[in-house]
């Protein structure tokens, strides 16, 4: 078996899911490769574990350079003649099947429908091209039963199916707080709020510093930590009024996510939109309660591990940080629950062994059986 992996990211959760699938269908005795941009997280970590890579240069968002990216991934594809080819997120949708036009297997995994980000005609533009390209995808694999319902809605009719994303349990687990706080030079003894991810408008940092006055009302001795480098984050800095209170650190990009979740009391997800993130995953996996606005795939994640919220209410947002922050036995008893529900349905190895199991059924010899 032959497959390629394409991603446009090359960091953050996408970047991680094509990891963990390379790596593991490797293991399995694949042939494997990674095509993605040459520099990055992505590459560099795929390169060390012995998975091949091949550059393909790419930028995030459509243009007039779609045609050149789809040009490039066309001949890189032709040469490496893979059984299936797996596009990862809507830039290696979109130039992918362009390239393919269904001449291979394809599996397209949207981690979030570019259509639920744009606005304007671009919404309508790009519900149609996955209406369009539905006929050029074999198997679509949603990370949770919003992001299906999403696509359902928007008329697309490729086969998909609900693989749910996985983390890594024995990485992420639960570990000893003081440690963690004297490593990251954090108080001891103070309630603590972590919010973990790229800083960018979809992820919706600015809301909870939006709501984080309030919660100061309540428990005024509490830290906000924000964690994360992203295109907004020069931006809030400068100009939120609340980004420069002495309650609230800018810790940057951070290689060690698990130190950060030990090292809080609530982790907070203010996100405008998801497919299913890794970031509360994680969180539940290290015994920490999430709160986070109802967005792609959080009432799925989350249960009754923390509260979810009507997305953009900044009272409730408080409200639920706030009281988690004020009652550290709630926060224990939620953090327990989280623990097993990410050991029961979040692990990673239930991830890639399912988007295993179908990506095989797609092969030429499986499809004559």
């Amino acid at each position: 078996m032959k497959v390629v992996h394409v991603s446009q990211p090359v960091s953050a959760g996408v970047a991680v899911v094509v990891l963990e699938l390379a790596v593991a269908q490797r293991d399995r005795g694949w042939s494997v490769t990674v095509v993605c941009p040459s520099s990055g997280w992505l590459a560099e970590r795929a390169r060390d574990l012995g998975i091949e890579v091949c550059a393909w240069t790419a930028t995030r968002s459509p243009g007039p350079g779609v045609l050149a990216e789809t040009l490039r991934l066309h001949r890189l594809l032709a040469g490496l003649a893979p059984d299936v080819v797996h596009l990862h997120s809507s830039k290696a949708g979109l130039a992918g099947r362009l390239a393919l036009r269904g001449s291979r297997p394809t599996v397209f995994q949207p981690h979030l429908w570019s259509f639920e980000t744009a606005r304007g005609p671009l919404r309508r533009m790009s519900a149609a091209w996955e209406r369009l390209s539905s006929r050029w995808t074999d198997l679509v694999v949603c990370v949770s039963d919003d992001e299906l319902a999403a696509g359902q809605r928007a008329g697309i009719t490729a086969n998909a199916e609900v693989v749910c994303n996985g983390v890594d349990t024995v990485w992420f687990a639960p570990g000893d707080r003081v440690a963690a706080r004297r490593e990251l030079n954090l108080p001891q003894h103070t309630p603590i709020a972590v919010c973990l991810g790229r800083l960018a408008e979809l992820k919706g940092q600015d809301q909870l510093l939006s709501a984080w006055p309030e919660v100061l009302r309540r428990v005024p001795d509490a830290k906000l930590v924000l964690v994360g480098d992203g295109p907004m984050g020069p931006v809030w800095r400068e100009q939120h009024p609340v980004a420069a209170h002495e309650s609230v650190r800018w810790m940057g990009h951070t290689d060690d996510p698990a130190a950060f979740y030990t090292a809080g009391d609530v982790v907070v997800l203010p996100s405008r939109a998801e497919g299913m993130a890794l970031v509360p995953l994680e969180a539940m996996a290290c015994a920490r309660p999430v709160v986070a606005f109802d967005v792609g795939g959080m009432r799925q994640s989350i249960a009754d591990a923390g509260a979810v919220l009507p997305p953009g209410d900044l009272a409730l947002l408080a409200d639920a940080v706030a009281t988690r922050l004020a009652d550290p036995e709630l926060a224990r008893r939620e953090g327990r629950r989280a623990r097993r529900r990410a050991e029961l349905s979040f692990d990673r190895h239930r991830m890639t062994d399912q988007i295993t199991a179908l990506v095989d059924k797609l092969t030429p010899a499986e499809r004559t059986r």
